[in-house]
């Protein structure tokens, strides 16, 4: 029998889309290689955009899904002038976004999934994919699936011609910590401080702080192996004396390297997620973007005969190309432009900075930005 689409990847952008699907009327299922379940113990924490909460809030499971708003961000620059704020009153939203564990966001959409007629194949390691004009078939140990057509969800993005990659040599080492003196306020902000090494991120997470700090490859284990103490003194020195840190979880080291394919559609085949583009964290795009691609997929395959077909796929393709280049694009030279020590790009950061200090409707649309993509533009 020919299923309508094949999901490969169980993790949460997979789940997110078998659910978009589900809520569409189409049949789907997920062939994961791991047990299931195994995403639900993913140590990441995610910066959701609004434009995320709004696409899980249609998805129905936004309720339990547990955050923390971020109701405006501190973004300033290490040896240089220049510093803003941007708040959600600039963009017109009740927050920015919302920090959640990985782990919370997997298990709503697994424990949604029950309710459904997705089919979730576990221990289903896809060994070999052919496509014919009808179909696609995929083998697994267990046997073969026929599907109009693959979708692949989770992985990283294979290296062949038709993928771009570039190398920052940077780590993010990642960890929760807690300052001295703070409280529940109703203004939750996170801060974006980017220094010569690479940014530095702390997203409020319940009473901590989720920490992602950037740093050379090569030092990274280094950093991360640190006891807590020295750790947290090295911290303090790199963010500076707006807060004083008391307290580190343990560390992981995540290397960050831009990765994409130049086309996201093949024949019978759709990459999405991290399967299709992998982002450095700078901006928190990564997983807000994969969102915004089940989105677009299950808004074309509702109204699409077959979902495989190549006038389905340009569609598909053409719909999310402004969106998927320029967040690529955005990030890349987000990166390149602040993760340097370069006098003449530290002063043009400066006046940048500056400059969105004193514009609101500037400081608005990079917010809207951040929240919709594409959409932010009118």
């Amino acid at each position: 029998m020919t299923e309508a689409i094949a999901i490969v990847g169980g993790g949460p952008a997979g789940m997110a889309l078998a659910l978009a699907l589900s809520r569409q009327g189409i049949a789907s299922q997920i062939l994961d290689a791991r047990p299931r379940g195994t995403a639900k113990s993913d140590k990441r924490i995610l910066a959701l955009s609004h434009g995320s909460r709004q696409i899980l809030e249609w998805l129905g499971v936004w309720p339990s899904i547990a955050s923390t708003a971020i109701e405006s961000i501190h973004v300033s620059q290490q040896g240089g002038f220049g510093l803003t704020r941007l708040t959600a009153r600039d963009a017109g939203v009740p927050a920015l976004g919302y920090v959640a564990a990985s782990a919370s966001l997997s298990k709503a959409l697994d424990d949604a999934l029950e309710g459904t007629k997705v089919i979730f194949h576990e221990n289903a390691r896809v060994q070999s994919a052919d496509a014919s004009e009808d179909a696609i078939r995929l083998t697994t140990a267990s046997g073969v699936t026929v599907a109009r057509l693959a979708v692949y969800a989770e992985g990283g993005v294979e290296g062949d011609a038709a993928v771009v990659v570039r190398d920052y040599g940077q780590s993010a080492v990642i960890c929760n910590a807690t300052t001295a003196g703070v409280r529940p306020a109703p203004t939750r902000l996170a801060y974006e401080r980017f220094t010569p090494q690479g940014p530095l991120a702390l997203l409020p997470f319940g009473e901590e702080l989720a920490v992602v700090y950037t740093c050379p490859a090569n030092a990274a284990e280094e950093l991360a192996g640190l006891s807590d103490v020295e750790f947290l003194d090295r911290l303090q020195t790199h963010f500076g004396s707006r807060l004083r840190f008391i307290s580190a979880t343990p560390r992981f080291v995540f290397p960050l390297t831009m990765r994409y394919r130049k086309h996201p559609v093949g024949s019978r085949r759709v990459w999405l997620g991290n399967a299709a583009q992998t982002l450095h964290p700078v901006a928190g795009q990564g997983f807000n973007l994969a969102l915004r691609d089940v989105w677009e997929l299950a808004r074309v395959l509702a109204s699409s005969s077959d979902p495989g077909s190549v006038e389905t796929l340009t569609a598909y393709a053409a719909a999310r190309r402004i969106d998927r280049r320029s967040t690529i694009g955005f990030t890349d030279s987000l990166v390149r432009l602040f993760s340097n020590d370069d006098p003449l790009l530290r002063l043009f950061r400066g006046v940048g900075l500056v400059a969105l200090g004193q514009f609101p409707p500037l400081r608005g649309f990079l917010a809207r930005r951040m929240m919709y993509g594409a959409r932010a533009w009118p």
